[in-house]
C-alpha cells in the first residue's frame, strides 16, 4: 500500500507541475499575439486599353486592344453610333477584342472594359471615330462556299485583287480567322503577293466542319489601300477521304477510298511538248459539260473542242478529263496537251465519286507543279510551308512538335488493300521519281488529237 500511495503522491506532484508549465506558455502565446505581423498588400490591378480616348480616323477593322496586369479580362462592351452592343469575341492570346463585323465608317464608338483578378476589378473606357470610306480599297476573295462539303485536301484560299507588300502582310494575316471542328490548327502561307492559304499537318479529318472568316473589310493593305469586304463561310468535309494517284510509269490512275484501293484505271498523260505537271494538286472545279479554247492563245496548238466531265486541277488549264479519241492510248503512251485524258466511262464514274477538294498526286512526268498553280499546299512539306507565314508558328504547329507526314506506301493493287498510313506527299515536291519512269514514259503517238 506505501508503494501504491508513494506513486499517488508523485503523481499529484506531477499533476500540479504541468498547469505551471501550460501555464508559462500560455502567456508566451499571448505575448506573440499581441504584434502580429501584417499581411503584405495584394499587387496592384493595372489595364490599358487602346484606341486611346477621342482617336480619330481609324479603320473599320478596329480592334480593342487590352493590357492588363495581374488580372484578366471579363468583358468588353462596344457601343455603337446607334446606340447598340456591338458583338465581339477576345482573341486566344488575350491581346484585344474583335467585334464580330466591320465597324461602320466615319462612325463613333465608345468601349468600356472590365477586368479582375476574381477579388477586385478595374475599369477603363476610351472613344474613337472610325475614317471615311477609302477610295482605294483591294478587292478579297475567298476560295470556299458556305454550306458546300469538300474533300480533305480543300485548303482555306484567299486571293486579292492587288500584290500586298510584305510590311503588310503580318497585319492582313492577322485578321484571317479559322476554327475547325475538330480542333485542327493550321498555318497561313503566302504563296504570293496575291494569294495566301491555311491548311493544317495533315489533311482535314473527314466530317470535319470549317468555320471562316476574312475579316478584311476596311483593314489596311499597305500603300495607302484597305480591303473592300468581310467573307464568311461555314463548310464541311466529306465523311470520305477520296485520294487518287497517278504514276506515269504505269499510266493508271488509282482511286483510294479511305486509304483501300477501290478503282484502278488507264489514263493517258501530257505529251513530252506538253507534260503533265507532276506533284500534288487538289481538285478546284468539276464542270460536267465545257469549252476548251485556246484559239487566242500565242504559242500554243489551237483549237476549240466541247469536254465533258471535267475536273480542274490547275490554273494553267491542267484537268482530268473524258476523251475519247484517246482510248486507245490510255495506259500505252501520252498524248495530250498536260491533261489526264481518260474513258468516257471512266471519267463519269471519276466525276461522280469525286469532290472539289480530293487531292490528286502525279509522279513521274519531269515537270514539276508550280507553286501556286492551283491549290498547291500539300505540294509543301509542313516544314517548308509554314516559311511562308508572316506571323510567327505557335510552337505546338512546329515541324518538331508535329508528326512528320510521310508518304504512303504502295499497297497491293486490290480492292481489299489496306495501305500504310495513307496520306498527304508534301515531300515529293513534283520532282520526277527515278523509280516511276519508263522507257515510254514520254513516248508520244505519231498524230496527236486535238483537245487536251
Amino acid at each position: 500500500m506505501g508503494a501504491l500511495r508513494g506513486v499517488g503522491t508523485a503523481a499529484a506532484a506531477l499533476a500540479l507541475a504541468v498547469p505551471v508549465l501550460l501555464s508559462g506558455c500560455s502567456d508566451g502565446e499571448r505575448k506573440q499575439a499581441a504584434a502580429p505581423v501584417a499581411a503584405p498588400a495584394p499587387p496592384p490591378l493595372t489595364l490599358v486599353v487602346t484606341p486611346a480616348a477621342q482617336a480619330q480616323d481609324l479603320p473599320a477593322s478596329t480592334e480593342i486592344g487590352v493590357a492588363v496586369g495581374n488580372a484578366s479580362v471579363r468583358s468588353v462592351v462596344l457601343t455603337g453610333p446607334d446606340g447598340r452592343i456591338v458583338p465581339g469575341r477576345m482573341r486566344e492570346d488575350g491581346t484585344a477584342w474583335v467585334p464580330d463585323r466591320p465597324l461602320a465608317y466615319a462612325s463613333r464608338y465608345s468601349a468600356t472594359v472590365v477586368a479582375t483578378d476574381g477579388r477586385r476589378a478595374v475599369t477603363q473606357s476610351t472613344d474613337f471615330r472610325t475614317m471615311a470610306e477609302p477610295p482605294r480599297q483591294v478587292g478579297t476573295g475567298l476560295y470556299l462556299f458556305d454550306g458546300l462539303t469538300y474533300g480533305v485536301a480543300m485548303p482555306v484560299v484567299v486571293e486579292f485583287s492587288e500584290a500586298i507588300p510584305d510590311s503588310a502582310r503580318a497585319a492582313v494575316e492577322s485578321r484571317l480567322f479559322v476554327t475547325t471542328q475538330p480542333a485542327q490548327p493550321g498555318v497561313w502561307h503566302w504563296m504570293s503577293s496575291r494569294q495566301v492559304t491555311y491548311r493544317a499537318p495533315k489533311y482535314w479529318q473527314p466530317g470535319t466542319v470549317l468555320t471562316v472568316r476574312a475579316a478584311l473589310k476596311g483593314a489596311p493593305m499597305g500603300e495607302g489601300r484597305f480591303g473592300d469586304d468581310d467573307r464568311r463561310a461555314t463548310a464541311k468535309i466529306t465523311k470520305d477521304k477520296v485520294e487518287l494517284k497517278v504514276k506515269n510509269s504505269t499510266k493508271h490512275i488509282q482511286v483510294y477510298r479511305n486509304d483501300k484501293l477501290v478503282k484502278e484505271m488507264p489514263v493517258s498523260l501530257g505529251k513530252s511538248s506538253t507534260p503533265s505537271s507532276s506533284g500534288t494538286m487538289v481538285i478546284m472545279d468539276k464542270q460536267e459539260s465545257t469549252i476548251f479554247d485556246t484559239t487566242r492563245e500565242p504559242g500554243v496548238d489551237h483549237y476549240r473542242v466541247t469536254i465533258q466531265y471535267a475536273q480542274r486541277l490547275t490554273w494553267g488549264g491542267e484537268f482530268i478529263h473524258s476523251a475519247p479519241w484517246s482510248v486507245g492510248d490510255q495506259g500505252q503512251r501520252n498524248v495530250s496537251h498536260g491533261c489526264l485524258n481518260v474513258s468516257p466511262g471512266n471519267a463519269v464514274w471519276l466525276f461522280e465519286n469525286t469532290h472539289v477538294g480530293d487531292p490528286v498526286t502525279v509522279k513521274g512526268t519531269g515537270h514539276s507543279l508550280e507553286p501556286g498553280n492551283g491549290f498547291t499546299a500539300w505540294d509543301l512539306s509542313w516544314k517548308d510551308f509554314i516559311k511562308g507565314s508572316a506571323l510567327p508558328v505557335p510552337a505546338a504547329l512546329q515541324p518538331s512538335a508535329v508528326a512528320a507526314v510521310t508518304p504512303s506506301a504502295s499497297p497491293a493493287a486490290t480492292p481489299q488493300a489496306s495501305p500504310a498510313a495513307a496520306g498527304p506527299q508534301p515531300t515529293d515536291s513534283g520532282e520526277a521519281d527515278p523509280a516511276d519512269e519508263d522507257a515510254t514514259a514520254q513516248e508520244d503517238a505519231p498524230a496527236d488529237e486535238p483537245g487536251q
